[in-house]
């Protein structure tokens, strides 16, 4: 049984950093995509970064209002996906979740939520400004 567990939301002040963990178990880091999704207050969900697992971390994929400030990483040994947030805004604010594919077939990553197979419960982010 697959098992994502997001963990490291909390709450930080506009410019604060936060880095968010998800642990898989049950899920192995073939060359699947991984991602981070998000969904504010009175928003839909987006996806906010994006890398295929066991390449080298090549190729990482971002929404265009995190780049320069998001990095998603990856842990093989761990089995556990990351994402550093630097320079936080208060429209970070979110729900984050991460999730995974079970084809190794999609290239690139994609933010299409559909296509993600697995999802973790979700850890909150609270940037106050």
């Amino acid at each position: 049984q697959v098992q994502l567990v997001e963990s490291g939301g909390g709450s930080v002040q506009a410019g604060g950093s936060l880095r968010l963990s998800c642990a898989a178990s049950g899920y192995t880091f073939s060359s699947y995509c991984m991602g981070w999704f998000r969904q504010g207050p009175g928003k839909e969900r987006e996806g906010v970064a994006a890398m295929k697992m066991n390449t080298g971390g090549g190729s990482p994929r971002y929404v265009d209002s995190v780049k320069g400030r998001f990095t998603i990483s990856q842990d093989n040994v761990k089995n556990t996906l990351y994402l550093q947030m630097n320079s936080l805004k208060p429209e970070d604010t979110g729900m984050y979740y991460c999730a995974g594919t079970d084809s190794v077939n999609i290239w690139p990553c994609t933010f299409v939520s559909r296509r993600y197979n697995y999802w973790g419960q979700g850890t909150q982010v609270t940037v106050s400004s």
